[in-house]
Order: C-alpha cells, then sequence, then structure tokens
C-alpha cells in the first residue's frame, strides 16, 4: 500500500475542519487529515514524506471549462501570436509568421492563433503577402473569427456561391462577392474539424497540455466541447488512459452542432461514446453547445441592438427552444447535463427559459446545466440562474476595463452596460453555485493567483498591466474565489463527493503555493509562486 505523508499549512475547503498541518494520503486517497503527530503515527514506517514546511496547501485547483486539444495544439503547433498582447500590431503578427513558416519549411499547412482585431481591417492579401503558396490561417484568441489567405480558402472550398449561402456577415466578400478571407461563427467551426490531424499529434498536443495544466496548478477541468477542433480528440484522450500517460482528470462535453436536427439521437450519440471511451481520468459529463458569439466579434447575442448597428442584436447560433428543450431532457434522462457558450444577455435569457421548461418535465432542479461567459446578465437572469440550480461559470480575469476593448465595448452596447459587465457576487448572492473559468487557451492565461487578485480588485495588478476597475460592486471575498476554483467545480462535475475539498476519503489532489491565499495582502497574493502539484498523492509538478 503506497502511503505518503503530507505536511504544511493546509487549507482544506472543508468547513466543518478548515484547517490542519497534516494529511496522510493512502494509495491516492486522503486517509487523515489533522495533525503531524497522528499522521505519522497513523503511516507506515516506509511511508513517504513531502514536507512543504510554512507554504500552503490547497485542495488540487480545478478548471470549468477550457479546451485541452486546443490547448496542446497552440502550444506545439502553431504560430503564437498572443505574445503580442491586447494592442493589435500586424506588423508583429508578420515577423511572427514568417518567423514561424521559415522554421516549419516542411510543412504543407500553417496555422496560427491569438489575433487581437481592432478597427483596422485586413483581408486575404496581408496573409498572401506572408505565405502566397500554402494554405495560411490566422484565428482570433477568441476563437470566433479567422483570416484565411487566397490558398487556404481554396482548401476549404470558400466560394462566392458558399458566401451567398452562409451570409455575408459570416463570410466576408469583396466588391465581386468574392470571400475576402474573413470569416466567423459558424464557418469557422465547420474549418476546425477538418485541419489535418492525426490520432498521435492530438495525444502529443493533450500530454502538452497536461503539462501547461499541472505546472498551473490545475489538478481537473472541464473539456467545453472536446471534439470541437477535432473528432478524434476523445479516441485521443481514451487511449492515453489506456497507455497510463493521463494524470490531469478531464471531466468532457462533447460538442453539439448548432439546431441539431434530432437531439435525442444526439445524447444518445454521447451516450454510446460515454460508455465506450470515459475511464477514470477522461470522463464524458454532457454536451456543448454555442448560442451565440461574442461581442468583441459583433456576434454576440444581446437584449438590444448594438447601438452601431440599429436593428441587430447579434448571432443566435442555437436558438431552436424546444430543440434546446429537447437536449436537456435527453441529456437528463442519462445523468448528463448541458453546458452552453452563452456570452451576450440575449442567449443568457434564451437559456434560462430552456432551462425553465425543461425542469417542468423532469422535475429535477439538480442537473446542473452551465452557462459559461456571461457578460451581460440582467438581474432577473441572475435570480432565475439560482432559483434553476444552473452553473454560472464567470471569468474572473476578464473583469478589468481593458484598453481599447472597454471601449469597443462602449460603442457596440452603451456605456451603463458595459460597465456592468461580468457579474460575480450577485450569483452568489443568488444561491447559485459559482465557478471560475480562464477558457484556455482561447483567452491566454489560465491562472490561480490573478483570478483570486482580479475578483477582488477587478483590475490588473500594476504591474501586469495597468487597467482600470470595472464593476467593484460585483467583487468577491477570497473564500468565495477559492471555492469557485474548487468545490464548486467539483459539484459542476459531481464530483463533490471525491474531489474539491481535502478530506478523508477523497481523491488526493493538492497545490502548493508560497502565499496564503485567505489572509496574505492581496499585493502579496499576486506575486505568489506554485510550489508544486500532487495528484493520487504523487507529486507530478516540483518549482
Amino acid at each position: 500500500m503506497r502511503q505518503t505523508i503530507i505536511l504544511g499549512n493546509i487549507i482544506t475547503m472543508d468547513e466543518k475542519r478548515p484547517f490542519a498541518k497534516a494529511a496522510l494520503v493512502k494509495n491516492g486517497v486522503f486517509a487523515y487529515i489533522g495533525s503531524a503527530e497522528e499522521a505519522k503515527r497513523l503511516a507506515s514506517k516506509d511511508a513517504q514524506v513531502l514536507d512543504y514546511g510554512d507554504n500552503f496547501i490547497y485542495p488540487g485547483f480545478l478548471e470549468s471549462h477550457c479546451h485541452g486539444h486546443l490547448a496542446g495544439y497552440r502550444a506545439i503547433g502553431q504560430a503564437d501570436l498572443s505574445p503580442v498582447g491586447i494592442n493589435t500590431d500586424y506588423a508583429k503578427y508578420r515577423e511572427i509568421l514568417k518567423d514561424f513558416i521559415a522554421k516549419n519549411p516542411q510543412r504543407d499547412f500553417y496555422l496560427a492563433a491569438g489575433w487581437m482585431e481592432n478597427e483596422e481591417y485586413v483581408n486575404k492579401t496581408y496573409l498572401d503577402e506572408i505565405c502566397p503558396d500554402k494554405p495560411l490561417i490566422m484565428q482570433t484568441a477568441g476563437g470566433h473569427s479567422m483570416l484565411l489567405n487566397t490558398k487556404a480558402l481554396e482548401w476549404a472550398g470558400f466560394d462566392a456561391a458558399y458566401a451567398k449561402k452562409m451570409g455575408y456577415d459570416l463570410v466576408h466578400v469583396d466588391e465581386n462577392g468574392t470571400p475576402d478571407g474573413y470569416i466567423c461563427e459558424g464557418p469557422v467551426f465547420e474549418i476546425v474539424p477538418k485541419l489535418p490531424t492525426t490520432v498521435e499529434d492530438i495525444k502529443a498536443y493533450l500530454l502538452a497540455w497536461q503539462d501547461i495544466a499541472l505546472s498551473s496548478g490545475i489538478t481537473a477541468v472541464g473539456d467545453a466541447g472536446v471534439e470541437v477542433v477535432h473528432k478524434l480528440a476523445p479516441q485521443a484522450y481514451h487511449e492515453l488512459e489506456e497507455e497510463g500517460k493521463l494524470k490531469l482528470r478531464t471531466y468532457a462535453y462533447m460538442y453539439v452542432t448548432d439546431n441539431i436536427d434530432s437531439p435525442k439521437a444526439e445524447i444518445a450519440r454521447i451516450a454510446a461514446e460515454r460508455a465506450e471511451l470515459s475511464g477514470e481520468y477522461f470522463h464524458i459529463v454532457g454536451a456543448k453547445a454555442f448560442l451565440d458569439g461574442v461581442t468583441e466579434a459583433h456576434t454576440g447575442w444581446q437584449n438590444q441592438d448594438y447601438l452601431d448597428q440599429p436593428g441587430y442584436h447579434g448571432a443566435e447560433r442555437f436558438n431552436d427552444h424546444d430543440k434546446m428543450v429537447e437536449l436537456i431532457v435527453e441529456a437528463d434522462k442519462e445523468g448528463m447535463a448541458v453546458h452552453v457558450h452563452s456570452e451576450g444577455g440575449g442567449a443568457t435569457h434564451f437559456m434560462l427559459g430552456c432551462i425553465e421548461d425543461a425542469e417542468k418535465i423532469t422535475g429535477n432542479l439538480d442537473q446542473r446545466n452551465v452557462l459559461a461567459h456571461l457578460h451581460f446578465v440582467t438581474p432577473e437572469d441572475i435570480r432565475r440562474m439560482g432559483a434553476t440550480g444552473s452553473v454560472p461559470a464567470v471569468p474572473p480575469l476578464w473583469t478589468p476595463a481593458a484598453p481599447g476593448l472597454y471601449e469597443q465595448e462602449v460603442g457596440y452596447v452603451g456605456k451603463e452596460l458595459a460597465d456592468q459587465a461580468y457579474p460575480i457576487k450577485s450569483f452568489y448572492d443568488a444561491g447559485a453555485n459559482v465557478v471560475f473559468h480562464s477558457d484556455y487557451p482561447v483567452s491566454p492565461m489560465m491562472n490561480v493567483k490573478y483570478s483570486i487578485y482580479t475578483a477582488e480588485k477587478r483590475t490588473y495588478p500594476k504591474d501586469v498591466i495597468d487597467v482600470s476597475a470595472r464593476n467593484l460592486p460585483e467583487a468577491i471575498t477570497r473564500e468565495q474565489s477559492l471555492r469557485a476554483m474548487t468545490i464548486n467545480v467539483a459539484r459542476q462535475f459531481h464530483q463533490e463527493h471525491r474531489m474539491g475539498s481535502i478530506e478523508f476519503g477523497k481523491i488526493a489532489n493538492m497545490t502548493v503555493f508560497d502565499c496564503d491565499f485567505l489572509h496574505d495582502d492581496i499585493e502579496k497574493v499576486a506575486q505568489a509562486n506554485i510550489v508544486a502539484t500532487i495528484v493520487d498523492g504523487e507529486e507530478v509538478y516540483k518549482a
């Protein structure tokens, strides 16, 4: 029997025993939490000892909404444009792209991600000047828009007829009606699964992603749309688990296309894949749908028209009420949940109405359907979130008034609404099970300490970026932040009996930092360093 004694300042997130000095782990499970003396007395003589001294030990942190395949893909398979930051610089993008192509001459296809848009419009000519002879695609950081060069348009089969069929809001065209290279929403999600890759490629991406997550202190994640990048991703996860290479537990939501023809058949498909592919480290827990896009691309589904486009309130992607109700009901029959991308207030209002009608059929107020992003939400819909037992997945890292992006929001939805963006405290006040998400790598930062900082300050530390705080009444406490990254996410996964707190009988996942996130000065929190990550009682990352 493997036994390990863990020593340090333990913050358990267990209300009955919030603090301890030691934990004893037997075969990857907590067998005792309490004093160091008692842990040593109960342990075998050959027990391993992990002594973290004066450092602070937390339950393994949990990420509620991310994209594992895409994260690894961007880490080792694409040109990364995100270092340019929030201020678009097409000259720097050009340098990064040219350097990536020069270092990878053997490739037949080039991809880049992390592009931030601004008022300057670029088309396929910009990319043709960089790479005229092979397909080159540049995807935005938000993931909902792309720029394709001429060769990529030819590869995708995007011509004038396709643009007319899809609509010129989604496939932009030149004066001749020919696609100019810019696409968004549906066409993007049509292209992504067709990008050239193999199961072995995906396995390499997933292992790279696992390293990123574990080194960030994350021990389990929700993969929101696990096969949205490629349909073979679930198979790749399964094979890695069979090979004993997975350490990061992944709770997967399978991608459902917009207004799917048969929600019943789709849930049956997902349930069959769950039976075939799920295990301890990769487990399918539900379906994922996109209700809308994002406000900065004019595709977030708002409750009102965009100020600069009267008569238009955004892209309604999955907007069939009856089909969404059926999807929720069928998922409930299988013990699964529905997880949606819901950025604009109109999308959230739509989804909560669907959940309410589904609950009248199922009688289940604890299905734990997830609404992620929640940029703009009305007070009434915040109340409904709590009343329906729905899970608000909120992004504290997005709350500050980022220069450029904030002014863009004001231009699109008005200052009053922009200043009310990203509620968090109100969801807690409504009794909802609040969870944090990063949306990594769609957003380039997945960071425990900055999540705590921005949730309290609604801005970033000055040495990271000097931005204005936004919507300070929605700031929350440190304990609420820790819950939103531990036990509350475990509840989202229906795994609160197994993880999310340091308690007897739970999986021994822990993260060690050199900072007391509950009591240290908030500026010290911003300077915290990770010390180690522990999975199943074994140290899998050490700084």
